[in-house]
């Protein structure tokens, strides 16, 4: 594959991915406003954090304690963001050099756009991966939370169109052609495994960073390592 088609497959991915992504928005906006927000409010929350799982995070637990859970809420969405942080360590060097890129690009460090990127070898297919997806989630998501919370009650559940299953799938698109080895996999599971069996138990954002540790530990010991393609 050459460079230019490369880039051109990025760029179809990052299309396909901030298409499904952002229409998750509208379930925010909905969301977001049934929480007790208001429509500005809840505009301002996905423009500035713009991190769909701290920003559901949030609202969940400002919907279930009122104003009185803000220091819990904002604590779970920084836990929740807190992996951000090693994406942005990831994507450094994928972003550009630039001024304008070092500034921009950390707001659009999001899974998907890091997903997309590190989906690619290439070094310009990753870029155009990351740049096309994270500007693209930032508009579409930005637009979705903006008729969601128009709509609010007009929508119903927004659960009930699958809108809450579209960004897991599409990130699991990106995800299933890298799980070709013993290692991969083994990760893949056994972090699923724990994110599944803590999410009842403990604060939102603690047990992805719990899951993550996996990956930490499987990676730091090789364990699998050295296995070949499944």
């Amino acid at each position: 594959m050459t460079t230019d088609d490369a880039a051109r497959r990025a760029w179809r991915e990052g299309v396909g991915v901030a298409v499904a992504t952002s229409a998750y928005g509208i379930s925010f906006g909905a969301l977001s406003v049934a929480s007790g927000l208001d429509i500005w409010q809840t505009c301002v929350l996905s423009l500035v954090m713009f991190t769909g799982g701290s920003q559901f995070a949030f609202i969940g637990v400002i919907g279930a304690g009122g104003l009185a859970a803000a220091p819990a809420a904002i604590a779970s969405a920084g836990l929740l963001g807190v992996r951000n942080v090693a994406y942005g360590l990831r994507m450094a060097p994928v972003i550009g050099t630039t001024r304008a890129t070092r500034a921009l690009g950390p707001h659009f460090t999001i899974d998907e756009s890091t997903a997309v990127a590190l989906a690619h070898t290439e070094p310009r297919a990753r870029r155009v991966g990351f740049w096309v997806t994270g500007i693209g989630i930032y508009l579409g998501w930005n637009l979705t939370t903006l008729l969601g919370a128009l709509l609010g009650d007009v929508l119903g559940d927004p659960k009930q169109y699958g809108l809450d299953a579209a960004a897991a799938a599409a990130f699991l698109a990106l995800l299933w052609p890298r799980l070709k080895r013993r290692q991969a996999i083994a990760v893949g599971v056994a972090a699923a495994v724990v994110a599944t069996v803590l999410t009842p138990v403990l604060m939102p954002g603690i047990p992805v960073l719990i899951a993550a540790l996996v990956a930490v530990v499987v990676g730091w010991t090789n364990w699998w390592g050295k296995g070949g393609a499944t």
